[in-house]
């Protein structure tokens, strides 16, 4: 054994990366602008109190989905301000008076609710300009309007999502909605809302959109190293006057359990799916789909060894997969399932062109029990 290791597996944080990546959004924004670190979803697959820890002193909002995860900044120390995304059950309204988290509010029973609280929760009206999700209608907003003038201390700010905001090439449905709330501002221009807060790009538009970002920025899945889209990745070396380097912040790795020899013509797995050509040399690693690695990846996945490209060798099992390794492969080797092993890499963007989705899901999906290491 080469280390004393004391774990089989684990997802490691790269602080360095992540800093990197929240300093190439600022400076693409204004001054007065905020900084929001969307880290909602256990900071999407990174940890929620790992990458809070680690940007506390960097960014000025941390954003959730839920108040929950609000709650569990909040006991670990984090001042920042903190807004939920998602939708917040009444019986969390006084919670949040008392821990000092804003509230995203999208329909008239919580707005109703909370307009008529004595000390009501700060809220974030959130309006619906053609993503057709959360929200209120433009033409809701003048109702809206006339509601908050009962209680408007409680509305601290307004914002909307772009549908689309991924595609330099395409920035007219994001002009669209831009417009649009731009007119539903209007409505809350008025003295009562001095220091209103309007917010709407997320990473994307603040690539594609510099109109919209407002007095605040909502940057997720840039802030962990990857683009929006594919297209996005490219048009950003050509369209930017100060192109952004991104760098993926998190690696999955784990420890070869097993080795083994498999002889040609035998079957590997469940369902028999798989059959050696010739003698292969089989690593098991102790992590499958529950851990978060997509049963998908059967037959077609790669892992990292050596600084080679290892095939995943027939199903993917709930807690294990079979992987073809090179001959020197021993008990206790590392592998890299997500991440750079020094010579090669496999980042979530690959392992999602593989599957048909999207990196948001890969990295979402890491069981979040898998423990979170820093590196540097």
């Amino acid at each position: 054994m080469k280390k004393n290791y004391t774990l089989r597996t684990w997802v490691e944080i790269n602080q360095t990366a992540l800093r990197h990546n929240v300093s190439q959004f600022k400076h693409l924004l204004k001054k007065k602008t905020k900084f929001g670190a969307v880290v909602k979803s256990n900071a999407y697959g990174h940890g929620l109190l790992t990458v809070a820890q680690i940007l506390k002193s960097y960014v000025d909002w941390f954003l959730v989905d839920t108040f929950i995860e609000g709650f569990h900044l909040r006991k670990a120390g984090i001042r920042n301000n903190i807004l939920v995304l998602g939708h917040t059950l009444p019986v969390h309204f006084e919670s949040a008076v008392a821990e000092n988290i804003s509230l995203t509010v999208s329909q008239f029973e919580s707005l109703t609710h909370i307009i008529g609280m004595r000390r009501p929760p700060a809220i974030h009206l959130k309006f619906d300009t053609g993503m057709h999700r959360q929200g209120f209608y433009a033409a809701q907003s003048a109702e809206v309007g006339a509601l908050c003038r009962r209680n408007p201390t409680c509305v601290e700010g307004i914002y909307t999502h772009f549908a689309a905001a991924k595609d330099m090439t395409y920035p007219h449905y994001t002009a669209k909605q831009l417009r649009i709330f731009q007119e539903i501002k209007e409505v809350f221009s008025a003295p009562q809302y001095p220091h209103l807060i309007s917010h709407a790009a997320a990473s994307g538009g603040v690539l594609v959109s510099p109109a919209s970002h407002f007095d605040l920025v909502r940057v997720g899945m840039g802030m962990y190293g990857y683009y929006p889209s594919p297209e996005l990745k490219e048009q950003t070396r050509w369209y930017l006057k100060e192109p952004i380097r991104l760098t993926p912040v998190l690696s999955w790795k784990a420890l070869v359990s097993e080795v083994k020899q498999v002889p040609a013509d035998e079957p590997i797995g469940y369902d028999l799916t798989e059959y050696m050509t010739s003698p292969t040399t089989i690593g098991i690693l102790p992590i499958g789909y529950w851990h978060g690695f997509d049963r998908g990846l059967s037959s077609v996945g790669e892992v990292l060894m050596h600084g080679m490209r290892c095939a995943v060798k027939g199903r993917v099992s709930m807690d294990m997969i079979a992987v073809a390794v090179p001959t020197r492969t021993r008990v206790y080797d590392v592998a890299t399932l997500v991440g750079n092993d020094g010579r090669e890499s496999i980042f979530a963007d690959e392992i999602a062109r593989k599957l048909g989705t999207s990196p948001y899901e890969i990295l979402t999906r890491i069981n979040p029990l898998i423990e979170r290491v820093l590196t540097q």
